[in-house]
């Protein structure tokens, strides 16, 4: 049975950096990891560190068990902990697709499985924003109306700059931890001036709609599907 790597949140950052190096290096053609958080943080793009009240914030997470971390893809906050299980899928697109469209398909190559496993369990997925969602986007995956799954991508050129290499990623809720989550987020964005607010009830964990108990080995084969059909696997 596939289950996903217990790793730190840190150490799960940075595996997913390795793999898209390795995948960039062309050591390897595509890279599927899934890690569960071992420990708790909250996770964010480099570009609010520079925020005013920035530090302040930290140290006030930090003292509530929400350190906080900075992750190389964009978004807003975002907390990780073991109810959360994250999806890194990286690869380079055929060169027949073109560059137009790299970003949306990306986010529909990491979506659609989930959407496939929600609908096979008896769910209405969908995609689009929730109104008082952390981390809200047009890429959120949503369980009968909630946001389920968060999702942000990074590219990069291979070596030589011969073709981009995309880190798609998810961030699936797996277990109920929706208002100590919350209030992180609500923590820091108060802190550092952010008039946006998210609420507990705009979120669902997948555990609290199916049992599931095989959804992570479902995933990485219908991921591979996925993958299959524009990589030589």
């Amino acid at each position: 049975m596939t289950q996903p790597l217990s790793l730190t949140v840190e150490a799960g950052l940075q595996a997913e950096q390795d793999l898209l190096a390795q995948v960039c290096s062309g050591d390897q053609e595509y890279g599927l990891l899934f890690w569960q958080p071992s420990d708790r943080a909250l996770v964010m793009p480099r570009r609010l560190s520079r925020l005013p009240g920035f530090e302040q914030a930290c140290d006030a997470l930090a003292a509530s068990g929400w350190p906080v971390l900075l992750r190389e893809t964009g978004g807003e906050p975002v907390p990780q902990s073991a109810a959360t299980v994250n999806i890194a899928l990286v690869y380079a697109p055929p060169r027949s697709e073109g560059d137009q469209n790299r970003i949306e398909t990306g986010y529909r190559r990491l979506c659609q499985p989930i959407c496939d496993l929600l609908s096979e369990l008896g769910g209405e997925p969908s995609l689009g924003e929730v109104e008082g969602a952390f981390c809200d986007g047009r890429f959120n995956v949503n369980l009968n109306g909630r946001k389920m799954v968060g999702t942000a991508q990074r590219w990069r050129q291979s070596k030589g700059g011969t073709r981009p290499v995309g880190l798609v990623h998810g961030a699936l809720l797996l277990d109920d931890e929706r208002e100590t989550m919350v209030a992180a987020v609500n923590r820091f964005n108060q802190a550092c001036g952010l008039e946006q607010r998210c609420r507990a009830e705009s979120h669902i964990a997948l555990h609290e709609a199916f049992a599931a108990p095989n959804a992570i080995e479902r995933l990485d084969a219908l991921y591979r599907q996925t993958l299959a059909q524009f990589l030589p696997l």
